[in-house]
């Protein structure tokens, strides 16, 4: 078996399967830890709601726009040209990737800096940002081959990882479409499929949970009772 077989072929749905089966295991036996950890009260609440604003605005977007842009045939639908969509979504890219970096910087830096913080974290909290982290910087790097190629009016290498990556959803995996596109791709997919299989031993797990009332959510708040502290 060759190397590109087993990263872009058989490691998808390795990272697929422990993604599936291990958030559905861990929901069944760790509900309690089924959780974000807030950190709201241990520090500034200003750099938090910074900071985490525009992570979750930017990834969420980011997230949304590889859906649309690269599973679905939504631009087809609309007749938009390849060229065009390509600038569509390197502009969208950049734009909410740097939104996600800055707001990413600052929970890190909040992390580590915050003393208080950082005893209530637990070791997977630093590894998963620092990941998507490094996973959003590949993802940002690659724009220095896809301008150019967008000047140029080429878009094949966009179009290949849009093949391979239907090809995976639809079970019919073809990973040596990838094996002549420049490897900054290959390594933001790889940094990408690693998110999948370390998805359910971390934090990251909440995000099934789709609190979609959390935008209107009331303020917690934090009350002392007569006489404690006196």
């Amino acid at each position: 078996m060759n190397v590109n077989l087993l990263l872009f072929g058989v490691y998808p749905y390795i990272a697929g399967t422990v993604f599936l089966v291990g958030s559905l295991m861990r929901y069944d036996r760790e509900q309690y830890t089924w959780t974000s950890y807030s950190t709201q009260l241990l520090g500034s609440r200003r750099s938090l709601t910074w900071g985490s604003n525009l992570w979750h605005v930017g990834v969420l977007f980011i997230f949304l726009g590889h859906f649309v842009g690269l599973l679905t045939p939504a631009f087809q639908w609309l007749h938009v040209p390849p060229v065009a969509h390509q600038w569509i979504a390197a502009s969208a890219g950049v734009t909410f990737g740097l939104l996600a970096l800055i707001g990413g910087l600052m929970l890190l830096a909040r992390r580590l800096s915050n003393s208080h913080v950082r005893a209530a974290s637990h070791p997977t909290d630093l590894f998963i940002l620092l990941w998507l982290l490094a996973t959003l910087g590949l993802g940002l790097a690659t724009q220095v081959v896809t301008v150019p190629n967008l000047l140029a009016g080429h878009v094949a290498d966009m179009e290949i990882l849009s093949r391979y990556l239907k090809g995976i959803v639809a079970l019919q995996p073809h990973p040596e479409l990838l094996a002549h596109i420049p490897w900054i791709y290959r390594l933001h997919l790889l940094f990408g499929m690693t998110l999948f299989l370390v998805f359910p031993f971390t934090r990251l797990v909440h995000i099934w949970t789709v609190p979609v009332n959390y935008l209107w959510r009331a303020y917690q708040l934090v009350r002392t009772r007569p006489g404690i502290g006196e």
